[in-house]
């Protein structure tokens, strides 16, 4: 199984992430599911989603406390809290920044995790180009099918184009496919 942790604040599309991600797993012949965890429910406010894939029914409910793979969608939540707590010794750790690991302070992350298992990527400023507005959630799965092969990226792309129609999925799936060939650039 694997499990996938998304960590973001409220308005920046975290709970569609996971469900995005479940969809696209879905597509790819796994078992999937996502679900939310959030206090206040408000614009700004720290979110937590979850996603589990794996070849067989998923029973677990329960939130994922040693995630293989953990999001960033919003590099403030770095100051304030540990979003990388329980992340397994191999797995994969995905930030939104421009910034290295070095200027973010996870030097240590990035030293215990195994060569190309940590990327960060200027999710928003992708989607500023691509989409107008600093929405990275479209932007970040494109980075983790690039990162982790977990997910194919036409199944991402099928997933945005199936929940946002015209325009708006049309933008989505470019700022994903943008993602993906930064990341590939990145890792060779």
């Amino acid at each position: 199984m694997v499990e996938i942790r998304v960590h973001g604040r409220g308005g920046q599309g975290v709970v569609t992430a996971a469900d995005l991600m479940a969809y696209a797993a879905f597509a790819d012949g796994h078992h999937a599911q996502s679900f939310p965890s959030f206090g206040s429910e408000r614009t700004g406010a720290p979110v937590v989603s979850y996603c589990r894939i794996e070849d067989k029914e998923i029973r677990s409910r329960e939130p994922i406390l040693e995630p293989d793979v953990v999001i960033v969608q919003d590099p403030t939540l770095l100051a304030i809290m540990d979003p990388f707590s329980g992340l397994k010794s191999d797995g994969y750790a995905l930030v939104n920044s421009q910034k290295s690991p070095s200027e973010l302070g996870l030097d240590e992350l990035l030293n215990r995790l195994p060569k190309g298992h940590f990327m960060s990527m200027p999710a928003t400023d992708i989607a500023m180009e691509k989409l107008g507005r600093p929405m990275p959630n479209a932007v970040m799965l494109g980075g983790l099918a690039a990162l982790t092969g977990i997910i194919k990226l036409e199944s991402v792309e099928n997933a945005i184009r199936d929940k946002f129609k015209g325009k708006v999925g049309d933008s989505n799936v470019e700022a994903a496919a943008t993602a993906y060939e930064y990341v590939k650039e990145q890792k060779a």
